[in-house]
């Protein structure tokens, strides 16, 4: 799969966007999900409507008939009770099913993608970074995937479902209801912008932990050479205790999120439901209409919380995506020409290979050059010994004879060609 490109832009939902390519290829899936979420949320909303029928017809009359309707809503509610069960369950399966397969494919294409970079990406990008990143950001995909989704897609039908029926009920009520909402969607906005940007911060806290952790154990011999193994072990305390304190705000802020989101809902319907009252009391609706109100504002006021939960898991998302979608974006300098050379027919007793005035600065040291105006012609068949001190340069030849680099200035040839025009497997071929 290719990977996507994208111009990113920090901290905005819009990084999801990245993931489509990933999300596109499984239509069908998506699309049977999405008939089974449907059904799902029709078989939630139709109880309320039984439930009315049901306390009108029990309670406002009796008789053979009433006794007749009441069994046959009964019977009805059984068979939509049926029908939410299997829905449910397919709809489960299949995200649970998308959740995991997305994100193993987009785990596959960032790897995929790091293994073609040039030493020069490994310089600058920490191993622990990446490592980070095909964890901790592919499992974020995977909830927003195989949850996140769903959740929002199931509750989305659900608060329009139920906000129709709201109106259909009462529209006196529903009318208060829609003013009071207006309220509630303010905060959870600006919460949300608070959480999103510690999401990002918590990732990122965590991933340096990773970071340093690997360097720490890819050292090990090094650092126990210098009896620095209490020291680096506070050191790694000190970036867990820094990632801790990040995810303790952003847990602290998503809390509050919820807790404003629910209460403020959950107010506004206790508020509407007071007014509900008396309107039974003054003849305006029936019992059943208010049961029914009830519980058609419990499920616009559930939809509503829900989605706060899921823009928080949005936002978290987002801000993995993003970091996914930088490495995936990441372009290597090295790469094969357009229209490679092809090398001419080596002799038997071995290839040519002239290094001409090469200077080279490493992209991690750019004050310190490893080479300057250095030049090398070794003949076929000829056998030279390159020795010197550490640091001297002597990796430094090889790595660019393999193209791993390319110099400031100068250039290597292998038979005659400048390596810059052959393809890269080619010239690896050759010189291994």
């Amino acid at each position: 799969m290719n990977a996507p490109s994208l111009d990113t832009r920090k901290g905005s939902l819009v990084m999801l966007k990245g993931l489509l390519p990933y999300l596109l290829p499984y239509r069908k899936q998506f699309l049977l999900a999405g008939i089974a979420l449907v059904v799902a949320a029709a078989s939630t909303l139709a109880i309320p409507y039984a439930f009315r029928q049901m306390i009108d017809l029990g309670f406002g009359a009796a008789g053979t008939k009433s006794a007749a309707h009441i069994d046959l809503y009964f019977v009805a509610l059984f068979v939509v009770a049926c029908v939410l069960a299997v829905s449910t369950a397919a709809r489960f399966y299949m995200v649970s099913w998308l959740g995991e397969r997305v994100t193993a494919d987009l785990r596959s294409a960032v790897y995929g993608h790091v293994v073609l970079q040039s030493p020069q990406f490994f310089e600058t990008t920490r191993t622990g970074e990446v490592l980070s990143r095909l964890t901790t950001d592919t499992t974020l995909i995977q909830t927003l995937v195989g949850t996140s989704i769903s959740m929002a897609l199931r509750n989305s039908l659900l608060f329009a479902g139920g906000l129709v029926m709201l109106f259909i009920t009462s529209p006196r009520l529903s009318s208060i209801i829609i003013v009071l909402l207006a309220a509630v969607v303010l905060p959870i906005v600006l919460f949300g912008r608070r959480v999103r940007k510690l999401s990002r911060d918590s990732q990122d806290r965590v991933a340096d932990a990773s970071a340093l952790a690997g360097e720490i154990l890819n050292a090990m011999p090094t650092v126990q050479a210098f009896t620095h193994e209490h020291q680096e072990a506070a050191r790694f305390g000190s970036a867990v205790e820094r990632a801790f304190k990040t995810a303790m705000a952003r847990i602290r802020a998503r809390s509050l999120l919820t807790l404003v989101a629910i209460l403020l809902v959950f107010g506004s319907i206790v508020f509407v439901l007071w007014l509900g009252a008396h309107s039974v009391m003054s003849g305006q609706i029936t019992g059943g209409e208010l049961g029914q109100f009830i519980l058609y504002a419990s499920i616009v006021a559930g939809a509503i919380g829900a989605l706060s939960e899921v823009m928080g898991d949005a936002q978290r998302a987002a801000g993995a995506a993003e970091r996914l979608l930088e490495l995936l974006d990441a372009r290597s300098p090295i790469v094969s020409p357009a229209r490679p050379r092809p090398l001419p027919p080596r002799p038997a007793n071995g290839a040519a290979l002239q290094l001409e005035h090469l200077e080279f600065r490493y992209p991690s040291r750019p004050e310190t050059a490893a080479l300057s105006d250095f030049s090398l012609d070794v003949r076929p068949g000829e056998t030279v010994a390159i020795v010197g001190p550490s640091g001297a340069g002597k990796t430094t030849l090889f790595q660019l004879a393999l193209r791993f680099y390319d110099p400031q200035a100068g250039r290597v040839r292998l038979d005659g060609e400048d390596i810059r025009e052959l393809d890269l497997h080619v010239l690896r071929d050759a010189i291994g």
